[in-house]
């Protein structure tokens, strides 16, 4: 275990008390007696969530212990008794009356964690699920997108969103090709949060829409035609 950088660094659970506590004042919820013991989070955890039972006392033997979750024994809880999958057509950019209409060709970016990455905790600089060493600037794009773009792998690229309310520009960020669906691109976060609008949200959940960005790309300027 590392030591706190700061003697300010706050936990994730106390962020999120603090937010919660701030903007729902008249919520029931105890939030900073939730953090001052985590132990009254698995509590409540172990009353909602089946096989969290005991979790407190179950979390603290040697080792913790197996959770069961039946779709990995492929028990389905389900009227069939089996995994059910429901399709649902996906729209287009050019479908979507919020993004702006542009000449340049417009392409869908999706965030994503590297393999060392859990949440927005970076760990190190490896990630080995997609070969990528020593840096986190990088867009990956279909190497027949990067051709018919005008780009070459290894170009430094600015990735700019569209949106109704402007546009937002991440500079500076390396093309990899990759095995990705044409037209799609991909890209770290939080590196890529700054282009995420902040008006684009599912439509029940209001999450952001962090898998599905309208963005361009130019060659960044004052760049090299090719990085070597």
């Amino acid at each position: 275990m590392s030591e706190p950088a700061s003697p300010s660094l706050l936990s994730e659970c106390a962020i999120m008390a603090r937010l919660a506590q701030a903007t729902l004042p008249l919520s029931p919820t105890p939030w900073m007696q939730l953090i001052e013991d985590y132990d009254h989070i698995r509590d409540r955890i172990a009353r909602v969530v089946p096989g969290f039972e005991h979790f407190n006392e179950r979390v603290h033997k040697p080792r913790g212990f197996h959770l069961d979750l039946p779709p990995r024994s492929r028990v389905w809880p389900t009227a069939s008794g089996k995994a059910n999958f429901l399709g649902k057509a996906l729209s287009t950019i050019a479908d979507d009356h919020f993004v702006p209409q542009t000449p340049e060709k417009l392409f869908t970016l999706m965030t994503i964690r590297s393999h060392d990455q859990y949440n927005t905790t970076i760990y190190g600089y490896e990630d080995r699920y997609r070969g990528v060493s020593g840096l986190r600037n990088v867009c990956f794009m279909h190497p027949e997108d990067i051709r018919d773009g005008g780009f070459q792998a290894d170009d430094l690229v600015d990735i700019t969103s569209h949106w109704t309310d402007g546009e937002r520009v991440a500079r500076d960020f390396l093309l990899v090709a990759f095995d990705i669906p044409k037209g799609m691109l991909a890209g770290y976060y939080p590196e890529l949060n700054i282009l995420v609008p902040l008006s684009s949200y599912a439509d029940r959940a209001r999450t952001p829409t962090s898998k599905s960005i309208p963005v361009t790309l130019v060659r960044a300027k004052g760049s090299q035609d090719h990085v070597a």
